[in-house]
């Protein structure tokens, strides 16, 4: 008969419990040991136990055991454990990182608005943000640049319960998108920006699957000469959907993205 041992490992030398978490389709997780990172696309039952799948930005599986402590989840430690059956699974986060309400409807759009410069703004804006706007009843439209960001912000007439926020490319100090933006702050008005020539420079430069965006010489449309620096066929628009492809989630964005999109959803849909 085999005596009792007890343990006697100090308390605070024991790994405290990891939170057990259901590998849900679609939920981003990284693999610990290997840093993998990838959207979970099914798990399964094998004589050695049960594994999940990961589906990386570029279409690469990987198959993992679903070992305690065996991966991270928004940067904290987490045990990987199988949906619970009877029902469809579901993603448990949207593209933006916020908690998912399956089965949400979108919510009557909100008289206050965000306004960014193109088409490619705003497209990028909703792959990421799309499922958080509509919950909010927050309405994004593009203006095709803001030279006459004044006078459009003089017609929409912002009111405490019409705030107006507006997303603006490459505003930096001494440029023209700075001193047009100066000439509408109100309490009512927030304008805020990132460094970028455009858009498309805020999609991190690894998840398009190049070591970095070129510069292109002044005077040179700068997406034509991203094309033409990368090899690609001159066709901005292909050159887009190819960018925009490649966008999964936010952590596919430059932080100086995410911060300012958040700040105008949070702006626009403070209680009046």
């Amino acid at each position: 008969m085999r005596s009792y041992q007890p343990d006697l490992t100090p308390p605070w030398k024991k790994s405290a419990p990891a939170p057990e978490v259901p590998a849900e389709t679609d939920l981003v997780v990284e693999e610990a040991v290997t840093g993998f990172c990838g959207a979970v696309i099914r798990c399964e039952k094998t004589a050695e136990g049960p594994t999940v799948t990961l589906e990386d930005r570029f279409g690469k599986h990987r198959v993992f055991p679903m070992t305690p402590r065996g991966f991270l989840l928004e940067g904290r430690v987490v045990t990987l454990v199988r949906p619970s059956a009877g029902g469809p699974v579901r993603p448990t986060r949207t593209a933006s990182g916020s908690v998912a309400v399956p089965g949400a409807r979108a919510r009557v759009a909100r008289a206050g608005r965000i306004y960014v410069e193109g088409r490619h703004d705003a497209e990028l804006v909703e792959r990421v943000w799309g499922d958080d706007l509509r919950i909010e009843g927050v309405v994004v439209e593009y203006l095709e640049g803001i030279d006459d960001l004044p006078a459009i912000v003089r017609e929409f007439s912002p009111a405490p319960d019409a705030r107006l926020g507006v997303l603006v490319d490459h505003l930096v100090p001494g440029s023209k998108e700075s001193r047009i933006a100066a000439q509408v702050s109100d309490g009512d008005v927030l304008v805020v920006g990132h460094p970028y020539i455009d858009v498309w420079e805020a999609v991190k430069p690894a998840s398009v699957g190049i070591a970095g965006w070129p510069v292109v010489p002044r005077g040179q449309d700068w997406k034509t000469g991203v094309c033409r620096a990368l090899g690609w066929p001159e066709n901005t628009g292909a050159a887009w959907q190819r960018i925009l492809s490649s966008v999964r989630s936010y952590r596919d964005l430059q932080p100086e993205l995410l911060g300012r999109v958040e700040e105008l959803i949070d702006f626009v849909t403070l209680p009046d």
